[in-house]
């Protein structure tokens, strides 16, 4: 396994996760990113107490199945303290669980931030509403920060990890306040609604009016102004939460987990997250690199053992041939394990390398090996968890 670049990195871990409220654990798809946000929530509910929420922006569901929920949605769900006692622990905290549902924190974000009854029934009623905030760029990444900002400012949980999507959409994620409040005061904006503001429309612009009605629709673009003109009700809200959730970023109490594995394409997705994470100035809790291969492949003593067993295969399969064991069967499978300890010594010192690599200042790189079983239960989160504490 990968040595850890910080001697402390288990008390790093722990120290991280009971002193934040936040932890955003973001990588390039693939990684086990879902998988290690899960293991941080279960183990800070074993380990450390207080009341967990992992958030899920990633769309996968596999995590539902993991922790024993059936299906999970926008309404937090806690999960159940006997699946811990059948995998052999104890939870002295609560493990909630959410899945950002794009379309109803849409609905809840009108319903609680509308002005008022008249415009939030106008919205929501809107024939262009679902559509356009179902594709509207950045709807996903927009809303899931909404979602963070409101569990995060009730209090009603002691921790909040949230699993978010994939590298380059994660900085969409982060990006994503500051663009909406951008849109809502920008040229094109006023552009829109323009039509809706008057019901004069100038004559430069009638030939385009009338073209795109005829391609798009009766009044198209009238509809769009509406729907916009509506929207912008809700734009000193847009901008007041997007510059809190910017501080909440920012603030000493949340901190990035940037999870990778040693190939050269996830490690090098991590190496520009890691980056643009610090341009930002923004804290780096740890990195985890996932499925590492063990240091004993790159000793001296690993060498000389593959090579013992290579010359000495003959011998041994004899040893065992009693046992009901096919000798030349035994002997072929102790040959092809001494002729891949090349291969597998090869993956491990790149692997090593690739984590030195990684701009991670003081923050610790914890390595983790594969795992024998895929994670398909609360038992396996947990697992995972423990050797993200212990190594």
């Amino acid at each position: 396994m990968a040595k850890p670049r910080n001697a402390e990195s288990s008390q790093s871990i722990e120290r991280l996760l009971a002193s934040k409220e936040v932890i955003v654990v973001t990588g390039s798809g693939g990684v086990g990113k879902t998988s290690v946000a899960a293991a941080l929530g279960a183990s800070t509910a074993t380990r450390l107490g207080g009341k967990v929420l992992v958030l899920t922006v990633d769309p996968a569901r596999r995590l539902a199945t993991a922790l024993g929920l059936e299906a999970f949605g926008n309404v937090e769900r806690q999960v159940d303290e006997s699946l811990f006692v059948e995998a052999g622990f104890e939870a002295v905290g609560e493990l909630w669980i959410a899945m950002l549902d794009t379309k109803a924190s849409w609905d809840d974000l009108i319903v609680n931030h509308a002005p008022d009854s008249k415009t939030r029934d106008a919205i929501l009623a809107n024939k262009l509403y679902r559509n356009i905030t179902g594709r509207f760029v950045q709807s996903h990444d927009y809303i899931a920060m909404e979602r963070l900002h409101e569990i995060h400012t009730s209090g009603r949980y002691d921790l909040v990890i949230v699993d978010t999507p994939p590298t380059r959409n994660a900085l969409d994620f982060l990006d994503a306040p500051e663009r909406m409040a951008d849109f809502f005061s920008s040229r094109l904006l006023r552009w829109l609604i323009a039509p809706a503001r008057s019901k004069i429309v100038n004559r430069a612009a009638k030939p385009f009016t009338m073209v795109a009605d005829r391609l798009l629709g009766a009044k198209f673009l009238t509809d769009i102004g509406e729907f916009f003109l509506l929207f912008q009700t809700l734009y000193d809200g847009f901008v007041e939460r997007a510059q809190s959730v910017q501080r909440t970023l920012a603030d000493q109490r949340t901190s990035f987990v940037v999870v990778t594995t040693p190939e050269p394409g996830p490690a090098g997705e991590a190496k520009f997250l890691l980056a643009e994470l610090a341009k930002r100035d923004l804290s780096i809790g740890a990195v985890v690199a996932n499925r590492m291969l063990p240091d004993a492949f790159v000793t001296r003593g690993a060498a000389t053992s593959a090579k013992k067993l290579r010359g000495g295969a003959a011998e041994l399969a004899e040893t065992v041939s009693g046992r009901g064991i096919d000798a030349d069967i035994a002997e072929g499978v102790l040959r092809e394990i001494a002729d891949r300890y090349d291969d597998f010594r090869l993956l491990a010192a790149q692997g090593a390398a690739v984590l030195e690599g990684l701009p991670a200042d003081d923050a610790p790189v914890v390595g983790i090996p594969y795992l024998e079983d895929e994670i398909v239960n609360l038992s396996g989160v947990l697992e995972l968890g423990e050797q993200l504490f212990t190594l």
